[in-house]
């Protein structure tokens, strides 16, 4: 008998990401398309990352979500709600489509040469998330860039949180395999206790390069309209910096790498302030202008 998608659902929800997903933060409106996006894009990755399933059938579960969001079929629930309440609010199905090309890539590419490559994965694993949020705000296309240079950085820090878990339950290795090769290691070094000072090299390069893209994402919360979708931003971009400082620091073999929610408060705090000073002084230049 066929594996069904339910049979691999893992029982994750929101509460389990790392960072926010339609928090209190987004307007009401615009929560049932957030969440109808999210369960589509969980439901699929639980199939591409259970640990036992055969790959030919984690393909076939896939085309059915294809299928069924596009309206073939109406074997995937999630799929099917995703294609409604998109279809109903005028939104592009392709967000979901380019999801589903990162999930087959999980089954079927377990390693990746150099950063341009994880990149390109970064373009339909993580990009797709944040320009369905934007779509969701009728924001536009111009913010497109910093969103992509953000959910970036979001999926390469997630990859080096996890990188050991990822190698030892999935054999999925995205740490670039060149960044290995140039320090005379493999990816057997991330199956040790602690990472080797090589190691330690190759993660603290890509922790910069990960610095980077979030200086590039540094404009993005100023260019949204809405303004609880900005803050909501503005304190992703935060965490972020912040994860990214202690990949810098720590070793996410032998340490975590997580926030704890202690550790969230005066993040939250700082950026609220900084955030409303900084719409403040927007809004009086804009008013100023308007009295010229």
């Amino acid at each position: 008998m066929s594996i069904t998608a339910a049979e691999l659902q893992s029982g994750k929800g929101s509460g389990d990401e790392n960072f926010p997903v339609a928090s209190a933060l987004i307007r009401r409106r615009h929560r049932p398309a957030i969440h109808a996006f999210y369960a589509f894009a969980r439901a699929a990755d639980d199939v591409a990352d259970h640990p036992s399933a055969p790959a030919d059938d984690k393909l076939r579960l896939l085309e059915e979500f294809r299928a069924s969001l596009l309206g073939e079929k109406k074997t995937i629930a999630q799929a099917v709600r995703l294609r409604e309440v998109a279809t109903a609010q005028g939104l592009s199905l392709q967000h979901g489509l380019d999801l589903l090309e990162a999930f087959r890539r999980d089954v079927t590419q377990l390693r990746y040469r150099d950063w341009n490559a994880l990149m390109d994965y970064c373009r339909y694993s993580a990009m797709p998330v944040g320009r369905f949020v934007l779509d969701v705000h009728g924001e536009d296309v111009g913010t497109w860039p910093a969103n992509d240079a953000l959910c970036a950085a979001l999926q390469v820090i997630n990859h080096l949180q996890d990188c050991k878990k990822d190698h030892q339950k999935l054999d999925r290795v995205y740490i670039p395999m060149e960044a290995l090769w140039a320090e005379g290691i493999g990816p057997e070094a991330l199956m040790e206790p602690r990472a080797t000072p090589a190691l330690e090299r190759v993660i603290k390069s890509l922790a910069r390069r990960t610095s980077q893209l979030l200086a590039h994402a540094k404009p993005f919360s100023n260019q949204i309209r809405d303004p609880w979708l900005a803050f909501e931003v503005a304190m992703i971009q935060e965490f972020a910096q912040d994860l990214t400082a202690k990949l810098l620091r720590k070793d996410p073999l032998s340490e975590r790498v997580h926030h704890t929610k202690l550790e969230l408060v005066p993040l939250v705090l700082g950026t609220g302030l900084r955030f409303a000073a900084q719409r403040l002084s927007r809004s009086s230049l804009q008013l100023a202008r308007t009295r010229q």
